[in-house]
């Protein structure tokens, strides 16, 4: 499956986590949840993903952890809150810059309509 596919895959599930729990629970529900959909799915992915960062050719453990990567090829960030902020943003795409993934998805489960909750972020795809 490309990334585009994997998307459409991603979003589906994540709809499907929302539109039984709704909004308002911990991140870690939904991630847990989301996890299981993709499981279902057959979708492999990788939870927690250590990203390392290397610094002038110098590979530092500094503790990031991707919430998900799917098929080693999307990211995956999810919250929970009342307003996405540009940090959150700034943060996906640094992920995406880091791993050399391009295609990461926000996705905030913290809203009325999951659709309203989804951010597809692209980096040279």
């Amino acid at each position: 499956m490309d990334e585009n596919e994997l998307s459409n895959k991603i979003v589906g599930a994540a709809i499907e986590v929302h539109r039984t729990l709704g909004p308002g629970l911990l991140e870690s529900t939904y991630e847990e949840c989301l996890c299981h959909e993709l499981s279902l799915e057959q979708i492999p992915f990788e939870r927690q993903a250590s990203l390392p960062v290397v610094y002038k050719g110098n590979r530092l453990d500094c503790g990031y952890r991707v919430d998900i990567i799917v098929d080693k090829k999307v990211i995956l960030e999810l919250k929970s809150v009342a307003d996405v902020q540009p940090i959150h943003k700034a943060q996906l795409l640094t992920y995406l810059k880091l791993s050399g993934l391009k295609l990461g998805l926000l996705l905030n489960f913290n809203v009325v309509l999951m659709k309203d909750g989804i951010n597809r972020f692209v980096r040279g795809l």
